[in-house]
């Protein structure tokens, strides 16, 4: 029986190695659906495309979408899966605020280059609020508002943590990446903790002092509601948090799309109190 027993342990301490040695790609899914799929040139959406060089020489891709006198900046950060032109219609949206818009590909993703990584993203969300610092007007490089979808919750946070922003927009976000490792492989006790991977979006807020918004689908088909009442419940004030009726993950602008403007001109008006 101890033989048995040992050997069980032995298996199953395989697994967990394993799963750390291909833990980037089960967390980073560059290629899905497709690495430069979607519209480039989306009609009604007067982008450019800049570059963006980070502190360790990776070329990144985003799209700048400017608001002549436009009183906030948002630095976007997609989510998993995907680029710049699947979230189009979100950019659209943030730009009618209005505010200037700096839809970032992080390192891997669409047009840049390098391998996706945690750290990477941080140094893809520094080198993208100093792209703003640089070439925005004074004024309006000191009234940035950091927006993330899932995963970019995550150097979305981070960036809030590091520099001065004035809001933060966190669409489907959740607590660490711990968390997600123990809910999605709940059958693999211990995972958490062979896991390199931190991606601690709830501790980055706590280092900032800006107004934060939550905002969540009730039936999230990827990322349990339940975790964004976490990273909401554990984030200090002021917060809000926007509850979206129906299934969606990243398209609560297309779901909800009035409320979805509404509340984010609330957010900023809240912003402007501060």
């Amino acid at each position: 029986m101890m033989t048995y027993l040992v050997a069980l342990l032995i298996a199953y301490a395989a697994i967990l190695l394993v799963l750390r040695l291909f833990e980037p790609r089960m967390i980073f899914f560059p290629y899905i659906p497709g690495r430069l799929s979607g519209d480039w040139n989306p009609p009604g959406l007067k982008k450019e495309d800049v570059w963006i060089r980070t502190s360790d020489g990776v070329k990144l891709h985003a799209w700048w979408i400017p608001v002549a006198g436009a009183e906030f900046t948002v630095i976007a950060f997609h989510g998993n899966a995907g680029n710049v032109p699947m979230r189009a219609d979100t950019y659209e949206v943030l730009h009618a605020l209005p505010a200037s818009v700096l839809a970032v590909e992080y390192r891997g993703y669409g047009k840049s280059e390098g391998t996706p990584s945690e750290q990477g993203m941080y140094l893809d969300a520094l080198a993208a609020y100093d792209y703003v610092a640089r070439n925005a007007a004074a004024a309006l490089a000191t009234r940035v508002i950091v927006f993330g979808q899932s995963l970019g919750t995550v150097p979305a946070a981070y960036l809030a943590a590091e520099r001065d922003v004035r809001g933060i927009i966190l669409e489907a976000p959740f607590p660490s990446a711990r968390e997600v490792a123990k809910w999605a492989y709940p059958f693999l006790p211990g995972i958490a903790g062979v896991m390199r991977s931190r991606m601690e979006t709830s501790r980055y807020l706590e280092k900032s002092k800006a107004p934060l918004l939550v905002v969540h689908c009730e039936r999230d088909p990827v990322m349990p509601f339940a975790m964004g009442e976490r990273v909401f419940r554990d984030a200090r004030e002021p917060k809000w948090f926007f509850r979206v009726p129906g299934e969606c993950h990243e398209e609560a602008s297309l779901v909800a799309p009035e409320e979805y403007r509404a509340r984010l001109r609330e957010f900023l008006q809240q912003v402007r109190q501060q």
